[in-house]
């Protein structure tokens, strides 16, 4: 009993010092809006969930003049999404995830992946592939437009096909190039998805050399080309 007590007594006081170190980093906030930050805070603590965007978020919103109730709900907002993110990773396998995790979750949720799509992506994710980096490029394709099941496809496939960190590190670059080029950012997955980024391929000896798209892919849009019959066979 006694080490009951003691324990919940730690805990009250380190989420106490927690409040405090939040409040002083909150100057520029309305001061409306603090004490509500630093309950919110206190309560994302207490249930496991990242403190640090949610202070980031307060002290943006400081900085920009927000007024104190959208300041409030946005920050409320955040900390439900990293509720939600931290649920959808321990669906996908991961029970103690690190914050980086939680917060790639909450920044793909944010850009439009559902809650199945996290924890697909978590479950994706092996020894070679850290899941906060893997949740972070799908939340980036998404929130460059990508279609949120392509962009979380086209990861998946990456990883299925052995490619490198690094690699998926360049997807949403190869996305943005195709973009400026003039494609739409589901016609630059496409492309990439299919080797024809500048350097993403498929991996291995079976699909087509790095940077080429494969003989018979044709870009979205545009119809499958005939090749021309040889006059000299039959």
């Amino acid at each position: 009993m006694r080490s009951f007590l003691a324990l919940g007594f730690a805990l009250c006081t380190a989420l106490r010092l927690a409040a405090q170190d939040v409040g002083a980093r909150l100057g520029r906030v309305p001061p409306d809006a603090q004490r509500a930050v630093q309950e919110i805070t206190a309560d994302a603590a207490a249930h496991g969930l990242p403190t640090e965007p949610l202070v980031q978020k307060a002290i943006e919103g400081g900085a920009k003049r927000v007024p104190a109730e959208r300041l409030i709900a946005a920050v409320r907002a955040l900390a439900a999404r990293l509720a939600g993110a931290a649920d959808a990773v321990r669906a996908g396998g991961l029970e103690s995830p690190k914050a980086d995790v939680v917060e790639g979750g909450a920044d793909g949720l944010s850009a439009g992946l559902s809650a199945g799509h996290v924890s697909a992506l978590v479950r994706a994710s092996r020894a070679a592939y850290d899941p906060a980096l893997v949740l972070r490029v799908a939340a980036t394709l998404a929130a460059l437009g990508v279609p949120p099941k392509q962009a979380v496809q086209l990861v998946e496939g990456m990883i299925k096909d052995g490619r490198s960190p690094s690699d998926l590190l360049s997807l949403p670059g190869e996305v943005q190039a195709g973009v400026a080029d003039g494609a739409t950012p589901a016609e630059a997955a496409e492309r990439v998805n299919h080797g024809g980024g500048n350097g993403v391929g498929n991996a291995g000896g079976n699909g087509p050399s790095h940077g080429q798209p494969p003989p018979d892919w044709v870009p979205p849009g545009q119809g499958k080309r005939h090749k021309p019959s040889n006059p000299h066979k039959p």
